[in-house]
């Protein structure tokens, strides 16, 4: 398989840019986890598989606490490297004082994509009605990589990845980087360095 962005690039049947097979990163966020070195998690599992039942691979998973220094050195980690096109956080979205996913993962955005989280609550009405409002699940784009951050439930992870996440990623990934098709590895380095 190849490795290189470059190399995995090309166009769909209407000209636009994609990014296929995707390299993925995956953070599940769960305080009560991280404390047990819990290797289950059915969240992160979901995401897993539901990039792998359609070609791509995951190249990192890492469990952190509700914490927003961890979530964001985690999600920072990872969208700084060449071997990551798109990044999944898991859990922390809700309303409870210790939700920081988004917080976190939004403050490293350099473009907001809206449309991800209202679209996903409008789909989560359908599913669990009233409580889709309080899901803060939200996306955007992060050192040219697109990161989405969602609910840890599986159904969550689920409706999130196959309806909207997987079908869409490869295409975004490819236009987030189109200008970086030469980038060095060193500028990413001076990103993940930066504080």
């Amino acid at each position: 398989m190849a490795t290189d962005r470059n190399d995995r690039r090309s166009t769909d049947d209407h000209g636009h840019e994609l990014i296929d097979p995707l390299y993925v990163g995956i953070v599940t966020v769960s305080s009560s986890r991280a404390a047990q070195s819990d290797p289950d998690d059915p969240g992160g599992d979901t995401i897993q598989e539901c990039f792998e039942a359609e070609g791509h691979e995951i190249r990192e998973r890492l469990l952190v606490r509700d914490d927003y220094s961890a979530i964001r050195t985690a999600v920072r980690g990872l969208v700084a490297r060449r071997d990551i096109d798109v990044v999944l956080t898991t859990g922390g979205t809700g309303v409870t004082a210790d939700d920081v996913s988004p917080e976190a993962t939004s403050s490293l955005f350099e473009r907001d994509l809206p449309g991800f989280g209202e679209r996903f609550r409008a789909l989560s009405w359908d599913e669990i009605g009233t409580r889709a409002i309080a899901s803060r699940a939200t996306a955007g784009i992060a050192v040219d990589t697109p990161v989405f951050c969602i609910p840890g439930s599986t159904g969550a992870c689920q409706t999130a990845c196959e309806q909207l996440i997987v079908p869409e990623a490869p295409h975004l990934a490819g236009l987030a980087t189109r200008h970086r098709t030469d980038v060095t590895d060193q500028s990413l380095s001076a990103y993940e360095n930066d504080e």
